[in-house]
């Protein structure tokens, strides 16, 4: 079972959970800036859980979050410390690797409002901030080609790898669409495709329903043979009908517990995914039961 990464789960419901100050619009960034510690203790769970790969708390510091002033202001700095407090986290213990967050910079599910040449702009300031602190560049949350496009030139240069992660329409039954979609309405396929051309090590499906994830690995690993697959989903209803993720605190569904939500991975490895963790929603708790089942090979 050595070929399963594990990878952290969602970090703004961990802080809420452990009593950080947690509140719209800043989410998982207010904590960042009021107490840190809470953020290395978030990552040290993870750790403790059995991830592999943690990620910075560096997805909510775009203006959408913190504002254009702040983000102008301390958007660098902060980047820096969420990157320092992951890195400080993950040394205490051999193996771990910490991913740089790269959000969608304009919010999340908004394919929308995309502009190419201030996304560009907003991507250089978290680059230059988490560099020095991450082994590889995480793209998540991405809901269209231009997005991921983007966020991948944003990281050329930098000498380390890019894993790209896509959100998925999840506001359909995977039958009734005639191939897995972006939230852009995009198809998976040519997302596999993009990642490829982009020389990106890992394609990834995250912050989408369970139930949408394995079409688009099988569609994934069609168009990308070869090409590392992994998930990690969210525990929300489906979103598209709520506007951003992360605009409003949402509801978690009560059906994703940690053992449910082990039964969903194993569906997942069986479809070629090789890294395996989980967005909004799943926490140190599914992330531990994740660990010891993939771990003692029970898919």
């Amino acid at each position: 079972m050595n070929d399963i990464t594990i990878l952290d789960g969602g970090m703004g419901r961990e802080l809420e959970r452990i009593g950080a100050p947690f509140r719209q619009p800043e989410w998982s960034a207010l904590a960042l800036m009021e107490a840190p510690e809470m953020v290395r203790r978030v990552h040290e769970d993870y750790i403790r859980a059995g991830a592999k790969v943690i990620t910075t708390n560096s997805y909510a510091l775009v203006p959408f979050h913190i504002g254009e002033g702040r983000f102008r202001a301390r958007g660098a700095e902060l980047a820096s410390l969420a990157g320092r407090l992951a890195r400080e986290a993950a040394d205490g213990t051999p193996g771990v690797k910490v991913a740089g967050s790269l959000p969608p910079v304009f919010g999340s599910y908004q394919p929308e409002l995309f502009k190419a040449d201030l996304a560009q702009d907003y991507l250089s300031v978290l680059v230059e901030g988490l560099a020095p602190h991450v082994d590889c560049w995480l793209a998540e949350t991405q809901s269209s080609l231009e997005e991921a496009h983007t966020a991948a030139a944003a990281v050329r240069g930098s000498g380390k790898p890019l894993w790209l992660s896509f959100t998925l329409r999840d506001d359909v039954a995977p039958q009734d669409v005639p191939e897995p979609q972006l939230r852009s309405g995009q198809s998976v396929a040519d997302a596999a495709r993009l990642a490829q051309r982009t020389g990106a090590e890992a394609l990834l499906f995250n912050c989408s329903m369970p139930e949408v994830m394995g079409a688009a690995l099988q569609a994934a690993r069609i168009a990308a043979p070869g090409l590392p697959l992994g998930v990690y989903a969210n525990a929300f209803g489906s979103q598209d009908e709520d506007g951003a993720a992360n605009e409003v605190i949402s509801d978690i569904r009560a059906d994703l517990d940690p053992k449910s939500y082990c039964r969903w991975a194993d569906g997942w490895v069986a479809k070629g995914a090789s890294i395996i963790g989980g967005c909004c929603g799943i926490g140190a708790d599914h992330i531990h039961h994740l660990a010891g089942h993939l771990r003692c090979g029970h898919h």
